[in-house]
């Protein structure tokens, strides 16, 4: 295996120059955008930085309650996101997305943890922490859209609804429709993903690998790993808030609530 090439400060300033020009052509066409460049690029440069410190330093203590506690504030993170995406006026909208990607992250690592990678402890940060997170990453970005049609629907369509509701649907019936409209919108990225993975373009991960000097068959085995466990947890995700979220749009009487 070739050793990894690595990168230090001079290399990392030179990237930023890829930013610079992106800054610079943004201004040369007026775009308005070279505010918006700038801080995400210290914000990238700010949040990496900090997270590799982090992450250097729960592999050194290699403590189950280190891991779990990186993975909890990454979740709570990601929820509070999905939530503000959703909506801030339903009730409860925070504790659902968080209940439904804790449950599918959880089942999902579980499940590739004691299955298919068996490491020598179950929470070996070198494992359970990339495979979390980009879960937890991927489940935020379905919950989100499952979450912003199925409400943005219902508050469409409240006509329609109660139609099925006084012809004695229960609630469940009368929104089934754009429940599943709202799953499938979620999960339409990660289809699109899995059909075209390897043929168009190389995948970020199996990219990183083989930078990092990995075996390509190596590289290429987990990404398949990643993307079904990407591909079961955004559905768990969405099909578990979904369900949810419908609850909080009808009172005890199976009243539609607007």
């Amino acid at each position: 295996m070739q050793d990894l090439i690595k990168l230090d400060l001079a290399d990392l300033g030179i990237a930023v120059g890829l930013m610079a020009i992106a800054i610079g052509l943004s201004a040369w066409e007026r775009l308005g955008l070279e505010l918006n460049l700038a801080i995400a690029t210290g914000r990238t440069i700010l949040q990496l930085l900090v997270l590799g410190y982090v992450l250097d330093f729960i592999f050194a203590l290699e403590t189950p309650l280190a891991v779990l506690a990186i993975l909890g504030v990454m979740l709570t993170i990601t929820a509070i996101v999905a939530r503000n995406r959703i909506s801030q006026k339903i009730p409860y909208v925070l504790p659902l997305v968080w209940g439904a990607i804790f449950v599918s992250t959880v089942l999902t690592v579980f499940y590739t943890t004691f299955l298919i990678i068996q490491p020598d402890r179950w929470y070996e940060p070198r494992y359970v922490i990339p495979l979390a997170g980009m879960v937890i990453g991927n489940a935020m970005n379905a919950a989100a859209i499952a979450g912003e049609r199925l409400v943005s629907s219902l508050n469409t369509f409240p006509i329609e609804i109660e139609t099925h509701l006084s012809l004695g649907a229960t609630p469940a019936q009368a929104i089934s429709q754009y429940r599943r409209e709202a799953i499938r919108a979620a999960l339409l990225p990660t289809l699109n993903q899995m059909m075209l993975v390897g043929m168009v373009a190389i995948p970020g991960i199996t990219t990183g690998q083989l930078l990092a000097g990995v075996n390509a068959l190596d590289a290429v085995s987990y990404e398949i790993l990643i993307i079904f466990m990407v591909a079961i947890a955004n559905l768990l995700t969405t099909v578990l808030l979904t369900k949810g979220l419908c609850r909080q749009f009808f009172n005890s009487a199976a009243q539609l609530v607007r």
